[in-house]
């Protein structure tokens, strides 16, 4: 087969790609450049194809084309965030691999792969707006906006009354502090209390959860992108800009891809960030709270989070106890919810029957806290205007069905934790199998958010 034959059988198959993909030859002229890069770019493909780059593309140079650097240079750029404009002005996110293609030492041409994140990219940035106005200095701020502080912290349970004491004394503190918690336990709560306890707490509080950006944008959200890595790319600031002079809680920190955690330490050691495709060091003042939902020891033992990061965070470690270990805080916490919902509901509940107190004490709320808000939430938008008491029939707890006795004790030696991750890990396999190795695919099979796919892939390695 010839040559033009071989390029026009690949012409053929990248039509059918979602990813937009264009190839130049060594003389810079385009070879190839699918329907998706079309549609991404606003081009026709006839106006592109066959014709040198540099025309085609007048503002772009090797100083600003990773296209044109791997032509050149020999050098790849890997999930490389790139916004510019295209030919009619329209701000254009994308996220590009270029790599050469080299025979014999010599490069003979340059392949461009990109997928359009500018929805995605749109939507993160209208957070950052939204985040821009609320986290305002309090005198600033809309009343209406509720900020929690060590007064929104109620319990009686010794254990508990240790760990608000250690986070009053971190508000005291300048040092960076890591707070774990299972889910539900108020690690957020704690967060914003050590924050507007502090002196820093007429400055920003901002919070992102790792898990919930891809994590190819995490890095541009928290750093901000600069101008240059292509003609019409904007400057944005970063939350780390955003949040000078305040906090920043970095939640599920774990979630973090260990390259960006590289990138987060030397941060917190320098003082200062660099903008995505920026060269210019920002100096930054902002305090690090990072919050976890496993324990610390299995997520080093697992490798989920780099040592050297989790210990120059975790200069302060706090841990909440489980609800389950609280056991004499959850009538305390049920009442107080009946308040809060008896206001929002506008109810007239004054109190829990004596049967109702035995069923929420006889429950080990894998959920925490925030599971006990939920039952009582149920309960009080059900109740009738004219009733006072909260009867046991009131409370609908999902309790979790017990397996037989002979299911028990055929789990193997690893017990119960090992059974399940061994179903948990087949599953996972079968999905990835089965969608050919998407994981975006394998997350809707399963049911599943992409991150928390991910999280599992890395901790089954």
């Amino acid at each position: 087969m010839k040559n033009r034959d071989y390029i026009t059988c690949i012409q053929s198959v990248l039509q059918l790609m979602d990813e937009g993909v264009h190839i130049v030859d060594p003389e810079g002229r385009s070879v190839v450049y699918n329907r998706a890069m079309a549609q991404l770019e606003k081009m026709e493909t006839r106006d592109v194809l066959r014709k040198p780059f540099s025309e085609v593309f007048k503002g772009l140079t090797p100083e600003n084309s990773t296209l044109l650097q791997a032509l050149q240079t020999g050098k790849s750029t890997w999930k490389k965030e790139q916004t510019y404009l295209n030919k009619d002005g329209k701000q254009i996110t994308t996220m590009n691999t270029t790599v050469p293609v080299v025979e014999d030492g010599k490069v003979i041409a340059a392949v461009e792969i990109a997928k359009n994140i500018t929805d995605i990219q749109q939507m993160t940035s209208t957070i950052i707006e939204l985040r821009k106005e609320i986290d305002t200095p309090r005198k600033a701020r809309d009343k209406r906006i509720r900020h929690y502080s060590f007064s929104d912290l109620y319990g009686q349970n010794a254990q508990f009354l240790k760990t608000v004491e250690l986070a009053k004394k971190a508000a005291r503190a300048p040092a960076s502090c890591i707070i774990y918690g299972e889910t539900g336990t108020g690690k957020e709560l704690i967060a914003q209390s050590i924050h507007f306890g502090s002196d820093r707490a007429s400055a920003p509080f901002l919070a992102q959860n790792c898990a919930a950006v891809p994590e190819n944008l995490l890095e541009g959200l928290l750093f901000g992108t600069s101008k240059g890595g292509f003609t019409g790319a904007v400057d944005r600031p970063g939350l780390f800009e955003q949040a000078d002079g305040g906090t920043l809680l970095l939640d599920e920190l774990n979630s973090m891809p260990l390259e960006l955690q590289a990138k987060l330490l030397r941060v917190l050691q320098e003082g200062y960030i660099r903008r995505v495709g920026g060269t210019k060091d920002i100096p930054v003042d902002v305090r690090i709270i990072a919050t976890i939902n496993e324990d610390p020891e299995e997520l080093l033992h697992q490798g989920l989070i780099r040592r050297d990061l989790f210990y120059r965070i975790a200069v302060i470690r706090i841990d909440i106890p489980p609800l389950r270990e609280r056991k004499d805080d959850i009538v305390l916490l049920a009442e107080k919810f009946l308040e809060k919902y008896n206001e929002k509901y506008g109810r007239q509940a004054w109190l829990f029957s004596e049967k109702a107190k035995e069923k929420l004490l006889s429950y080990d709320y894998p959920g925490n806290v925030r599971e006990l808000e939920n039952i009582i939430m149920s309960a009080l938008s059900m109740f009738e205007p004219n009733e006072h008491v909260v009867g046991e029939d009131d409370l609908v707890i999902n309790r979790r069905k017990s397996l037989p006795a002979q299911d028990v004790y055929n789990l193997g030696d690893g017990g119960l934790d090992e059974y399940l991750a061994k179903i948990e890990r087949e599953m996972i396999e079968n999905a990835l199998v089965s969608s050919g190795g998407n994981i975006t695919k394998a997350a809707e099979s399963l049911k599943i958010k992409r991150q928390t796919l991910q999280h599992k892939i890395r901790k089954y390695k």
